[in-house]
């Protein structure tokens, strides 16, 4: 009786054993309003979340904030604008709906603020704008700052940083999430911004009344204005910890240096601030060479030892008409495994529809989520 009772006992922690070494990653996809319809019905979420399950995921990035409308009921778009959510789902709450159906099936599901400090995609500014002229960016030639059609709020001005952190705050109250997520647009803004009246005096108020530099590339105006981005994203993690310090604050900034030259976004140096708990840089390139030096990049200049369980890339999986051959899709998976990343985050869901096999051979290990917050 005493051996067998040794050999239950020996047994339990063996398997205690593993189980505490059990491997743990963040495999997500982005979930989208524009080029899906899964937002568009709750039997499209309750289909998609299903086969999420079914392949392997563990975690969704749904889009809460874009086109100047929330997939949310908001009271902050209805004082503002006075569309209290995006039209196409008057009367229903598709982030609540998701949010039920994912947790159902053990799914993380963060809020994605896609346009971050964009007001508008070809629209001249759009509602916001139209509303809150003053609240535009502006190019050395006093322009509203547009680049590659996307049209920008001022992300320097408080009254914008308000308006972004009240967007951010409404859904952290009001909504069971695991997380939130800004991009590549949050906190962001163009290099080309920063020229309007407000900036400007705040830059020669700190310069013995100087003006900035007309090149909006130079160094030292690239990184005055990251810093206040950076400033701005001490202001989100301290908000959202404040309120509940279980919230996952995630990021999926641009590859760096270029997000840094180009959006002032500065996100080594988030990290190095532990502004960022999990970081989820857009790797998205076309053939494994560059997709293998911009890893490489990462992993041994820009994520310190310490941050590297917090990183996990950004893989382009659909976009328009562009998806991945199988076989590029696979290295790219296999040389994060070489890398010890056993996870990694889909643009976008209506992308894994065509690799069903793949997915389900890549993930049949059903990891779960990492332990991410800062203790």
């Amino acid at each position: 009786m005493k051996i067998i009772f040794l050999i239950i006992i020996s047994s339990f922690l063996i398997f205690c054993s593993k189980d505490s070494k059990e491997t743990k990653a963040v495999r997500g996809v982005w979930l989208t309003n524009v080029d899906s319809e899964v937002l568009n019905s709750k039997k499209n979420i309750d289909d998609a979340v299903k086969l999420l399950d079914e392949l392997g995921f563990n975690s969704i990035f749904v889009v809460v904030w874009n086109k100047a409308m929330t997939t949310y009921p908001s009271n902050v778009m209805k004082n503002l604008t006075g569309i209290e959510i995006d039209t196409s789902f008057t009367g229903r709450d598709p982030l609540k709906e998701l949010i039920d159906s994912a947790h159902k099936k053990n799914i993380k599901v963060f809020a994605w603020f896609e346009f971050g400090f964009s007001s508008s995609f070809k629209e001249n500014g759009g509602i916001i704008l139209n509303k809150k002229p003053e609240w535009a960016a502006r190019d050395i030639n006093g322009n509203l700052v547009t680049k590659n059609g996307f049209e920008w709020m001022n992300g320097f001005h408080p009254e914008v940083q308000d308006f972004l952190l009240s967007l951010i705050m409404e859904v952290v109250r009001n909504y069971n999430v695991d997380g939130i997520q800004g991009d590549d647009r949050l906190p962001a803004l163009p290099s080309e911004a920063g020229y309007d009246e407000y900036t400007v005096n705040l830059y020669k108020s700190q310069h013995n009344g100087k003006f900035p530099p007309e090149n909006h590339k130079d160094e030292e105006w690239i990184q005055w204005r990251a810093n206040i981005l950076t400033d701005f994203m001490q202001r989100i993690y301290d908000s959202v910890k404040t309120f509940n310090s279980n919230l996952i604050v995630s990021m999926a900034p641009s590859i760096y240096p270029w997000s840094k030259e180009e959006y002032l976004q500065d996100w080594p140096e988030w990290m190095k601030r532990g502004l960022v708990e999990l970081i989820i840089p857009q790797v998205y390139r076309y053939n494994i060479d560059d997709y293998s030096s911009a890893l490489n990049e990462i992993i041994s200049n820009q994520i310190s030892k310490n941050n590297f369980h917090r990183f996990f890339p950004g893989v382009l999986l659909k976009v328009g008409s562009y998806q991945p051959d199988e076989k590029f899709l696979r290295q790219m998976i296999e040389l994060n495994r070489q890398s010890g990343i056993n996870g990694e985050v889909f643009f976008f869901y209506e992308g894994i529809k065509k690799y069903p096999d793949l997915f389900k051979e890549f993930y049949k290990d059903r990891v779960g989520f990492p332990e991410l917050l800062n203790k």
